[in-house]
């Protein structure tokens, strides 16, 4: 009988959609045009800001997806296998 030494399941990767990656891009691009990450004065990047601060507070959080309990299973099995 074959023996295999370690069984497990590579999951799928799912791409997962960024709601404010537009906003975001925006504000390190001000950020990078400014030259000044730490800036005190409030009027240089003020609206892309508001904008990712909106974006940010009014998308849904989406829960974590279920991972598969397949891995469990096989390493349940192959306990019972040895």
């Amino acid at each position: 009988m074959v023996h295999i030494a370690h069984v497990k399941v590579r999951p799928t990767k799912l791409q997962r959609r960024s709601p404010c990656k537009a906003e975001f891009v925006a504000m390190l691009g001000c950020w990078a045009a400014t030259g000044d990450v730490l800036s005190a004065d409030p009027a240089r990047c003020k609206e892309v800001a508001d904008a990712l601060f909106n974006c940010m507070r009014t998308t849904p959080v989406y829960p974590k997806p279920q991972r598969p309990s397949i891995n469990y299973h096989l390493s349940k099995l192959q306990r019972k296998v040895k």
